[in-house]
């Protein structure tokens, strides 16, 4: 409730500060580099991500330094990838949904998504959120076959510098609200695992990239090998 009185008390701020953010945060371009391809020995092991500018790798400068490059470079010693990055700078959920809607169907053993900051900078609401997570999970485990589904949490947006207070207050804690959402969603749905972003936490605000929003290429390393460390735990029995 404190939240709320809050938040309508601050409501002029947020909006101005909010409008302010946009126009002063540069736009950093997607990272060049390939995103898909075959690489490695052992098992085959069909890899695709899906999500936001962090899924593309915005930040790095190369896909290389990105989290597709990060998890190609762990995982390529146990398993020949077939791997591919569906991402877009900007997307929400129900962005996500439509372009894979409009692709061909094949199969994935992995899917591995991120998405949400857009949802919570477009004041999607909760419920709108969780039907929208709800649909992408169905359409991933029916046209597209998976496996198992890595749902990627929330980064801990009440940490990005590129946000001024309050607004870095309040963006923070609906942050928080759709990260509790997306991780009750997971509990729920079969062969899906939330992967909370909360190691971010650890790691220093220089560790970003120069926008103050998405992630450098020291948190993108970190979170390919939390992810490849948990599809070794999976799917290990396959080597």
């Amino acid at each position: 409730m404190q939240h709320i009185v809050a938040t309508i008390a601050l409501a002029p701020v947020l909006l101005w500060q909010g409008r302010q953010a946009r126009a002063k945060v540069p736009r950093l371009p997607e990272p060049s580099g390939q995103r898909s391809g075959m690489v490695g020995t052992g098992t085959m092991l069909r890899v695709l991500i899906v999500g936001d500018s962090a899924a593309a790798g915005v930040g790095a400068t190369t896909q290389a330094e990105a989290l597709s490059g990060g998890l190609i470079n762990a995982l390529q010693d146990s398993f020949q990838l077939h791997w591919k990055l569906i991402a877009t700078t900007g997307h929400t959920t129900a962005n996500a949904l439509e372009d894979l809607q409009a692709i061909g169907a094949e199969p994935y053993d992995v899917i591995i998504t991120s998405l949400g900051v857009n949802d919570v900078t477009e004041q999607h609401s909760l419920r709108q959120w969780r039907a929208a997570q709800t649909a992408l999970l169905a359409l991933l485990q029916s046209r597209f076959e998976a496996r198992h589904i890595f749902v990627c949490g929330l980064p801990p947006m009440h940490r990005f510098p590129a946000l001024p207070q309050p607004l870095r207050w309040y963006i923070g804690a609906r942050a928080r609200q759709f990260d509790s959402e997306l991780q009750a969603l997971t509990e729920v749905t079969p062969q899906c695992e939330f992967v909370p972003l909360n190691f971010f936490s650890g790691i220093g605000t220089e560790a970003m990239a120069s926008d103050g929003f998405h992630p450098g290429p020291a948190i993108y390393r970190q979170w390919a090998e939390e992810i490849a460390g948990r599809i070794r735990s999976q799917f290990g029995s396959w080597c």
